[in-house]
């Protein structure tokens, strides 16, 4: 092989499908890649030709230009692949296999990873824990918007489906696990939702929509949703949600009015760093705590906030000085009062993505449905982006080689 296509960041609100190269056992010097990291060995990984590569909120935030990733960073960490060549140290995968990739890499010998904290491997990213594809200061691992991609430490990262043309069938539901799927589950659990609990989700993206999904899942008596667009208010519906437009009044007050009390027994932030201002409608402002604040209000005390929104150290287009290295104006102390706890970082994909595997092949959830998942091909990746910036109720899945049927 000697080619590869690839979709690149190119500046604020641009991205562009550029050739590139294929790739190989080695971390080459390129946008992104982290000094120490250039030239670093690989013979543990394996190249996927890539089945589904999803377009995800959060590289959306960079294609606004709301980071600093660098021009020409290939773009994409939601991976669905087929193996079609192996290092000399991979044991367990094998050329041909149908694989899920969870977004953050995780080398699997370091204590987070044997601890399960998957999220904040020590060993992938020289400057801090923690690692994914094609993403800002995360140690310059290619992104998986391409046909091809290469995947660290195989044996290990790899979530592979036990059945080939069973995961085809499946392949828009399945391509969810890499990143949505067990990170809007993710933030259901660490708000502590179980069977009767009352949830709101603040959020109607994606991810919110997945831990809607996440939510009834966990057997959640009620799951209530909030956005600002209707759009995709009406996606939360299509599976069974209750809904709140918080452009039309506080939320503890439109709860009320659901639930008959102003309050829910969890919570689950699924904006993070962009959150506009409640109550404001479309004018609403950019105001970067606004959720927490508002979801500290909304929990009943001793309940729980899961945050699996993205909060940055670095956002050059922040509305002041103080966001704009991720220092926000959260009321802490209304927290304190009420004993609440929140948990906030990437989702250890790892934790969950068999389970998630198996509820999807067993058809006890429909996750690409209540995300309304569309493949698109690798070419309308620009077209993609600019339709989910602008609040497409639309999960975006590009299909670069194919194997997406429905495409």
């Amino acid at each position: 092989m000697s080619g590869n296509r690839a979709v690149a960041y190119q500046g604020p609100g641009v991205v562009k499908v550029i050739d590139t190269d294929y790739p190989d056992f080695e971390l080459h010097d390129g946008p992104g890649v982290n000094p120490a990291n250039i030239g670093r060995k690989i013979p543990h990984g394996v190249i996927l030709k890539t089945v589904a590569t999803n377009i995800c909120g959060s590289d959306q935030h960079m294609v606004r230009g709301r980071t600093t990733a660098p021009e020409g960073l290939v773009l994409g960490h939601e991976i669905t692949g087929e193996v079609v060549e192996a290092g000399p140290d991979v044991e367990f995968i094998k050329v041909g296999d149908l694989v899920s990739v969870p977004f953050n890499i995780s080398c699997g010998r370091c204590r987070n990873c044997k601890e399960g904290k998957t999220g904040i491997c020590l060993n992938v990213n020289p400057d801090r824990p923690g690692s994914a594809y094609g993403y800002v200061d995360m140690g310059g691992w290619v992104g998986g918007q391409a046909e091809y991609v290469l995947v660290p430490y195989a044996d290990w990262n790899l979530l592979k489906f036990p059945d080939r043309d069973q995961a085809l069938e499946k392949i828009l539901d399945l391509a969810m696990l890499s990143d949505i799927f067990p990170t809007g589950f993710h933030g259901a659990v660490t708000a502590g939702v179980g069977v009767g609990s009352t949830v709101y989700i603040a959020g109607a993206g994606p991810v919110g929509l997945a831990a809607a999904a996440g939510a009834q899942l966990l057997g959640a008596a009620v799951v209530i949703v909030g956005d600002l667009n209707e759009d995709r208010l009406a996606q939360a519906r299509s599976f069974g949600c209750e809904t709140v437009n918080v452009g039309q009044g506080s939320v503890p007050d439109q709860l009320e009015q659901l639930l008959g009390v102003p309050e829910v027994d969890a919570a689950v932030d699924a904006v993070g760093f962009e959150a506009r201002s409640e109550g404001h409608g479309a004018d609403a402002k950019e105001a970067p705590a606004t959720v927490l604040n508002s979801l500290m209000t909304a929990t009943a005390a001793g309940g729980a906030i899961g945050i699996p929104g993205l909060y940055v150290t670095g956002d050059p287009g922040a509305v002041d000085e103080a966001a704009k290295v991720g220092s926000l104006s959260i009321s802490l102390g209304t927290g304190w009062a009420k004993s609440l706890s929140f948990t906030t970082g990437q989702c250890p994909v790892m934790r969950y993505n068999r389970q998630l595997m198996m509820a999807i092949l067993h058809d006890k959830v429909h996750i690409a449905d209540a995300v309304n998942a569309k493949a698109i091909s690798l070419d309308d990746a620009p077209q993609g982006y600019a339709e989910f910036d602008a609040g497409a109720a639309t999960k975006y899945v590009l299909n670069p080689n194919g194997y997406i049927k429905a495409a």
